[in-house]
């Protein structure tokens, strides 16, 4: 492992002419690492390229797979996804790498060493196509299309995702526990929280914990700060979520995007319609493992678990009651209130005198 000193990366370095932080320094043998051996790696904004002016010809042709290439030596590593080659070795553990800088990216995380770092915040990363997705966030570019819709992103793995959600019924994901299936992963990754009760996001105010980020957010605008900072212009409805906006906005609209293809019924909300079809299908896909309780609803299986944790997280600020179940806050609160919003019937009260009588 002696020779890793002629292209393992060393300090970053800065630019001596503008002063802004620059990429990582090679050292030479660096033959296939982007620029020129014992050059920096330029990160600022003004050192990524504008455009491609002009098509590279590509004479190499993989017989296997049709792959082509500009270079023989791209087409020599190329070939090793055929033939599983990885000839560079890590010494300190058993990884092994087709191309000498995965290995050097490999190393960085033994090193800790991220010598990547961007010219325009204090972003560093080990890789140097993480820099090149990470200046994207800068510099706003979106190369990647959809050729369906006007949707673009700064990254293919995006583009995929948005394909499979948007324009194909593909859901390749699958919940081993209940079937749910999806176009993400991610998401698969969440649902299995509500199988699992992990709930990562706590709350540094109180104990309130959550499955997603985006519902402790939530949870601290409308507990914590009161921010609601949409509103509605119709009827001055606030929320702390954009896209409860957008469904609130349905209200007004009598938009129901979302039909079910068995009968006539059209919801506002996906998640209405998947309640729905369950009245087709008898489908249970929601179980519970402690007990076996079944139910069609992902919702009513949150509210279930609570039956074996223990949790209640609502609580009554007058007395500090606590109940697992929101309606029974509602009920509860009418104890200091004095509401009695069910009223006798007139005829009725008459009836149960006279019964009395």
């Amino acid at each position: 492992m002696a020779e890793a000193s002629n292209w393992y990366p060393t300090s970053v370095p800065e630019n001596p002419y503008d002063r802004s932080p620059v990429g990582v320094l090679w050292d030479k043998g660096a033959s296939d690492i982007e620029g020129q051996p014992g050059q920096p790696i330029e990160t600022s904004l003004d050192s990524q390229p504008k455009t491609h002016t002009a098509k590279i010809k590509k004479p190499y042709l993989c017989e296997q797979c049709g792959y082509r290439a500009s270079s023989k030596s791209a087409l020599s590593y190329h070939m090793r996804t055929h033939t599983g080659e990885k000839p560079y070795k890590c010494h300190i553990c058993d990884y092994s790498a087709a191309r000498r800088n995965r290995l050097a990216n490999h190393l960085a995380k033994h090193t800790g060493e991220k010598p990547y770092r961007c010219g325009e915040c204090p972003y560093r990363t080990t890789q140097s196509y993480d820099l090149t997705k990470h200046m994207r966030s800068h510099t706003g570019e979106k190369p990647y299309k959809c050729d369906q819709c006007d949707y673009s992103t700064a990254y293919k793995s995006c583009l995929d995702v948005h394909h499979r959600a948007k324009h194909t019924d593909e859901k390749p994901y699958m919940c081993g526990y209940c079937g749910y299936r999806a176009a993400q992963k991610a998401t698969v990754f969440i649902h299995m929280r509500t199988h699992t009760g992990e709930k990562p996001f706590k709350c540094d105010i109180c104990d309130y914990s959550a499955a997603q980020k985006t519902t402790l957010d939530g949870h601290v605008a409308a507990k914590h700060t009161g921010e609601k900072p949409y509103m509605c212009g119709e009827c001055g409805y606030r929320t702390t979520h954009k896209s409860h906006l957008s469904l609130h906005m349905r209200t007004h609209t009598g938009e129901k995007p979302f039909k079910c293809d068995q009968c006539s019924y059209s919801a506002a909300q996906k998640c209405h319609l998947d309640n729905h079809l369950a009245t087709h299908t008898g489908e249970k896909p929601y179980m519970c493992e402690q007990c076996g309780y079944r139910t069609p609803w992902r919702g009513h299986l949150s509210l279930h678990m609570r039956t074996h944790t223990g949790e209640k997280p609502y609580m009554c600020t007058e007395c500090g009651y606590r109940t697992a179940w929101k309606h029974h806050l509602f009920r509860h609160m009418r104890t200091h209130t004095g509401e009695k919003p069910y009223k006798c019937d007139d005829n009725l009260r008459q009836m149960m005198l006279a019964f009395k009588d």
